[in-house]
């Protein structure tokens, strides 16, 4: 004959207790006879539950009526419960603690609010300090349409650009070409 053997869940659910504690107490030693089944887990025999104090079938802790749902005000009050004065002060306290909640929201939605302006903001002084970066950058950058043109005589040159060539008679009437050092050519 074998021995009736439950997982660690259905003596939690037997016994009415949690599976923390089914567990702790087999880990402590105080079920003998566990056997690890690899399919099912922990199988726990029920003499050990038994024996270790557990009642099988017994209510579970919601089940139980003295852990019942508190009674409504009028229920209270029918049973002799705190007097009105207490309720109403109870709910005072209760509508308090929600409209301080209310506030700390809206306080909250403003701040967040402000903040989001101010990045807002940053990001569009940003975006000119971008803009005038690129504008920048685009005025140094040679365009291709700059390479065609003639700079003037004596100018700086830029890198990359092709010189032209002074037409003869314009360099005949200029006469001859200094050098930069002051010397004769």
């Amino acid at each position: 004959m074998t021995r009736p053997m439950l997982t660690q869940r259905e003596a939690a659910a037997a016994c009415g207790v949690s599976r923390s504690t089914i567990r702790r107490r087999r880990e402590a030693g105080d079920l003998p006879g566990c056997v690890e089944d690899p399919a099912r887990g922990w199988m726990i025999p029920v003499d050990a539950l038994l024996a270790a104090g557990f009642r099988l079938n017994a209510p579970s802790p919601a089940e139980d009526p003295a852990a019942e749902a508190p009674a409504g005000p009028a229920e209270a009050l029918a049973d002799g419960g705190p007097d009105a004065a207490a309720l109403r002060a109870e709910l005072d306290r209760i509508r308090a603690e929600h409209a301080l909640a209310l506030a700390h929201a809206e306080y909250g939605q403003k701040l967040a609010e402000a903040e989001a302006e101010h990045l807002r903001a940053q990001l569009a002084e940003r975006g000119e300090r971008i803009a005038d970066l690129q504008r920048a950058v685009a005025a140094l950058t040679p365009a291709p349409q700059r390479s065609a043109l003639t700079p003037a005589p004596g100018g700086p040159t830029v890198p990359g650009q092709a010189q032209a060539e002074p037409s003869a008679p314009a360099a005949e009437a200029d006469g001859p070409r200094r050098r930069w050092w002051g010397g004769r050519a």
